[in-house]
This record gives C-alpha cells, sequence and structure tokens, in this order.
C-alpha cells in the first residue's frame, strides 16, 4: 500500500487478490466471506499505509539509508552527467563501505504499529 499512495495511485495497475478457502469451507458463501476479507484487509492496509506516509518515519528511513545520493557526485550520476569511467574512478578513490544493515525485521515491525 505504501507503493500505491507513493506512486500518486494504483493506475495503470491494479491490485491482485484472491480467497483462500481451507479445505472445511466449501460452499459460495464462504468464498464470498473470503473475499469481502481480503478486500477489508486491502482497506486496513491503505489506512496503515497513510498514516506511516504521514508520520514520515518510512520515507526518513529511506532517505538516510540512501543520503550519499544528496552528494553532488550522486545527483551527477542521477541526472546522468557522469561516465561509466568517472563512476569507477569515483570507486577505486573510495575506501571499502562499511557494512550496513537494512533493517528490515525493524522497519517490518515498525509498519505493524500502524496496522
Amino acid at each position: 500500500m505504501l507503493i500505491i499512495i507513493n506512486n500518486g495511485g494504483i493506475a495503470p495497475g491494479g491490485n491482485n487478490f484472491d480467497c483462500k478457502l481451507r479445505r472445511e469451507s466449501c460452499d459460495l458463501e464462504d468464498m464470498f466471506i473470503a473475499h469481502i476479507g481480503g478486500m477489508d484487509c486491502i482497506a486496513r492496509g491503505l489506512r496503515a499505509a497513510v498514516r506511516a506516509k504521514e508520520d514520515g518515519v518510512m520515507d526518513k528511513f529511506v532517505k538516510d539509508r540512501y543520503k550519499s545520493w544528496d552528494s553532488d557526485f550522486g545527483k551527477r550520476i542521477e541526472a546522468d552527467k557522469c561516465t561509466f569511467d568517472e563512476v569507477a574512478a569515483h570507486a577505486l578513490k573510495c575506501s571499502e563501505p562499511k557494512r550496513a544493515s537494512g533493517k528490515q525485521e525493524h522497519l517490518e515491525q515498525l509498519l505493524n504499529t500502524y496496522l
């Protein structure tokens, strides 16, 4: 849902979900209820994503993680103003980057606080 919000909406794509009935759920009413449950989950996810977006917690994390792209050199790369040779020369000048966690576990739990 955060991706949909960050892209300004769902168009031109869509959202695909289906119902996963348990073996014992074998009639049309079960399928109907499962689809309603799926739609409710999407709605709850969207509401949670809106709150997370308004709080800016995910955007701040991403901005901090990729802050080197805000440097002059990073901006030149993104603007397609650097050659491959310039990028390679820059990489050779720099020391090996320190290992940094992507914090996926933290981010998943952070998003769960909005549900």
